[in-house]
């Protein structure tokens, strides 16, 4: 029979393996999983890089109530600022700063599915039935960049998550609007039985479209924005 060889540490080196553990866990999901984001956990140079890039313009789009025609203004402000005011299109750096029930722009199909999304906050489609993916993040059919603006068929006139990213928009997901939707889809049974609220968070967290960028809170991150990166502000 194999001897088996019991480990026992001291309060000290337990303390220290399960901080070692807790940081591993953190590691692999995006702003961490204490309920309030923490700096260290914090992508701070991502977000930098992103919304700190070289330009002219820089815009960002509140969005708490869920209204897909923020894409629609989004849009409006890349063509307005191209081809109207003539900044060229690297130029133009706009944020899409969803938090609350628009936090979901961000959410994978997968997520959409898993948690019921379109049930939870009444989106719906044409016939009244709960969206089961998220409908908000391909665009239909679009020709070249190169294509006249006015072409319905052209990117310019795309309001799709995909093709306003493709334009260089930026999307942001707010840390504390996912801890609060966690605990509402364990509360209210959207999540899978068995599920804590920090398994979902992290669920979420790590199932996000790709691109986008999670910050601490967003009635925050919106500071920063103003201040230290000078974005204008807009809402919907």
């Amino acid at each position: 029979m194999k001897k088996e060889t019991i480990v026992i540490l001291n309060r000290s080196e337990f303390l220290a393996a399960s901080a070692s553990v807790a940081a591993s866990a953190s590691a692999g999901v995006p702003g961490g999983t204490h309920r309030v984001e923490r700096r260290a956990d914090f992508d701070e140079r991502a977000f930098g890089a992103a919304v700190g890039r070289p330009a002219q313009i820089r815009q960002v789009y509140e969005a708490t109530v869920f209204d897909p025609a923020v894409l629609g203004s989004i849009k409006n402000s890349f063509n307005g600022l191209q081809f109207g005011f003539g900044y060229p299109p690297q130029a133009i750096a706009i944020v899409l700063a969803g938090h609350g029930p628009s936090s979901i722009y961000a959410y994978t199909d997968y997520l959409w599915t898993k948690y019921r999304i379109g049930e939870f906050f009444s989106v719906k489609d044409g016939s009244g039935n709960p969206v089961t993916g998220n409908v908000f993040l391909s665009p239909g059919a679009v020709s070249d960049s190169s294509a006249d603006p006015d072409d319905a068929r052209s990117l310019y006139q795309q309001s799709s998550i995909a093709a306003l990213m493709r334009r260089g928009m930026i999307v942001l997901t707010c840390h504390t609007a996912v801890e609060e939707q966690a605990a509402a889809f364990v509360r209210k049974s959207f999540a899978p039985s068995g599920m804590t609220t920090s398994e979902v968070a992290a669920d979420i967290l790590t199932h996000l479209i790709p691109g986008a960028i999670v910050v601490p809170s967003m009635v925050a991150t919106i500071a920063v924005l103003q201040t230290t990166f000078r974005y204008s502000y807009l809402s919907r």
